[in-house]
């Protein structure tokens, strides 16, 4: 490899990979300080580090002079996998199921409104060319999950609300990023039902291959005892890229295939769940903010001026029309009520994915293409300033926020292979109603019973009458047929106590 500087080319030494290791470590070290100003303002990290980089580029401090595009996207897309694979692993089946159907609907008819109608918006309004306004009309169709629940954390939501911008967020990229590429594919654009035959083709390839490999490695990670617990973590997420590149390769949606890939394995129970979900969370944090500083970089501030109007106009457009639009054509036949409507009409921030794809155009030389990209990156960061504050607040007023509800235990699972069992790490957090039941009212199956608890730092072996106290630590050991059923009644018991049975309190939550 070699170092380019004042127009000479010259080796990169190891006093070269010095330095860039210390500017990638404090740009790390300022983003994840970032993070904490970000939650306490109510607004979305990315502008932070999107930030970051204007300031290292060419009219910033830092001054690089950055234009490559193309291994923008490259980068961009592989950011964009390990993002999708974070939060598939952390979607609730039992949230996501009963908002599939709505979801489903706002990721391809409510995609196909909001391209239409913003496209129109942006010709007409704009002067933008036919194919430059549906290109732009599909880049900024696209929602961003991380954005929204960064800004809505601290507010409780309905499961269906949640299940259904979660789930949407995570299908409307396929569609969005078939649509980018046909637009911005030289030559004439094919018929509308020839697109929307490739787009259903393609969802189709992508879901079976995801769902094959979720299910696959799930059952593979469940009945194969690696020999450390850090293992299981990189396997996960080695599987969950193997569902995506299984997909593109089989000319499918290969981000459909990671996020299902992952949302199965999500689901599944797998061993030292926790680590894994550590994991995947870091992951994909260092993916968001490599992939916003580099976007940063590929911005030329002093070029934004002719373009803030623009992207104001077609912003406009998006957040009060379009979007709207679609959310009330997609949701109307589900019943789904008005205050939900306007809260999700509201919800849907951008943020990774346009600015991603609006790369595409111009690896791919389109005209104004430049021009597509700066007013992309102006409106995503214009109106996230905007909606990203007022979110919080508009579901307040629209009294959308639920009473809190029992915390969900952390459960650990170890396999015993040799001895044909389980190990369950159980930790009993603030708010479960697992407080106050004893050992003999769990009512395990039998082969399941608790061997240890570790309270304030001391360990016994409990007795039968022995109580269980919120930060207790449990230990335990089920033999393999009884382990499910054992977990399930440990999580029964977490949200409704003692008479979980006889309430009718299923096992729910996640591993």
């Amino acid at each position: 490899m070699r170092a380019v500087r004042q127009g000479r080319e010259r080796p990169l030494t190891v006093h070269h990979l010095n330095q860039l290791l210390l500017v990638c470590s404090l740009v790390l070290l300022i983003a994840v300080a970032a993070v904490r100003i970000s939650s306490r303002s109510g607004l979305p990290s990315l502008l932070v580090y999107l930030a970051i980089g204007v300031a290292m580029g060419q009219d910033g401090i830092g001054d690089i002079k950055f234009d490559n595009a193309e291994l923008v996207q490259v980068i961009g897309y592989a950011a964009l996998v390990v993002i999708l694979a974070e939060g598939g692993l952390g979607t609730k089946w039992k949230e996501a199921k009963p908002a599939l159907p709505a979801a489903s609907m706002l990721a391809l008819a409510g995609v196909a409104v909001s391209v239409g109608v913003t496209a129109t918006g942006a010709h007409y309004l704009t002067g933008l060319e036919w194919r430059q306004a549906l290109i732009i009309g599909a880049v900024v169709s696209s929602t961003d999950a991380a954005a929204v629940f960064s800004v809505l954390r601290r507010i409780p939501l309905p499961a269906r609300i949640t299940g259904t911008l979660e789930a949407e967020s995570g299908f409307n990229d396929a569609p969005v990023v078939i649509l980018v590429v046909a637009f911005s594919t030289a030559g004439p654009i094919e018929h509308w039902y020839v697109l929307l035959g490739e787009i259903a083709l393609e969802l189709a390839i992508g879901a079976a291959v995801g769902l094959a490999v979720g299910w696959l490695g799930s059952w593979g990670l469940r009945h194969v005892a690696l020999p450390a617990s850090g293992l299981y973590p990189i396997a996960v997420l080695s599987i969950a890229v193997t569902a995506y590149a299984a997909g593109a390769m089989a000319h499918g949606s290969g981000f459909l295939a990671v996020y299902l890939a992952s949302m199965v394995m999500g689901n599944a129970r797998l061993p030292h769940w926790p680590a894994t979900r550590g994991f995947a969370d870091g992951l994909g944090w260092l993916a968001q903010i490599g992939m916003f500083v580099l976007l940063g970089l590929l911005v030329t501030p002093h070029e934004l001026g002719d373009d803030i109007l623009p992207a104001l106009v077609i912003g406009l457009v998006l957040t009060m029309v379009a979007r709207p639009l679609s959310v009330v054509l997609s949701l109307t036949p589900f019943r789904v009520p008005w205050q939900e409507q306007a809260l999700m009409s509201w919800a849907g921030l951008r943020g990774a994915v346009p600015i991603v794809l609006a790369t595409i155009p111009m690896v791919e030389g389109v005209t104004g293409s430049r021009r597509l990209f700066n007013i992309v990156f102006v409106l995503v960061v214009v109106y996230t300033l905007v909606q990203g504050p007022t979110l919080p607040w508009l579901a307040r007023k629209l009294r959308l926020g639920k009473g809190e509800e029992a915390a969900d235990l952390g459960i650990e699972s170890a396999p015993l292979e040799r001895l044909r069992g389980h190990l369950l790490s159980v930790t009993i957090p603030e708010g479960s109603r697992m407080h106050g039941v004893e050992v003999s009212e769990l009512r395990l199956p039998t082969g399941a019973a608790v061997t240890l608890v570790v309270r304030d730092g001391t360990s016994f072996v409990p007795l039968p009458t022995t109580g269980l106290r919120r930060g207790d630590e449990l230990l335990v050991v089920a033999t393999d047929p009884v382990r499910d059923a054992a977990e399930a009644r440990l999580r029964a018991v977490g949200h409704g106590g003692k008479l979980a049975g006889w309430l009718g309190t299923g096992s729910s939550g996640r591993k």
